[in-house]
């Protein structure tokens, strides 16, 4: 398991289970854990989901993916504090949802 950190200090779990789910169902995202961590750390922007209130999406682009030019989306739950990833996608449009981080913004 790797705990990593996003923008607002918290710690995210990436489970075992998590990651062999992420790389069987999303192959390129393959040997792209330090693209998860950056876009954790470092997001373009950040939504809370309109059809979960627990759920944060880490939006990151990426000019150079095995894809192409995409965003990096990180799919971040929450239950009683303890927040995990629930799933990583690359992406060309980013959700709607409550604005809770952009970049450039304070």
């Amino acid at each position: 398991m790797k705990v990593l950190k996003d923008i607002f200090g918290k710690q995210i779990r990436l489970s075992d289970e998590r990651l062999r789910h992420i790389k069987e169902f999303h192959p390129e995202l393959r040997n792209q854990v330090a693209k998860i961590r950056e876009t954790l750390l470092h997001p373009d922007r950040v939504v809370r989901s309109n059809s979960d209130p627990e759920v944060e999406l880490h939006y990151r682009f990426f000019h150079e993916t095995p894809v192409g030019s995409k965003y990096l989306c990180v799919v971040v739950k929450s239950l009683d504090s303890d927040y995990f990833v629930l799933t990583v996608y690359f992406t060309d449009t980013t959700k709607r949802g409550e604005l809770l981080w952009l970049m450039g913004r304070k």
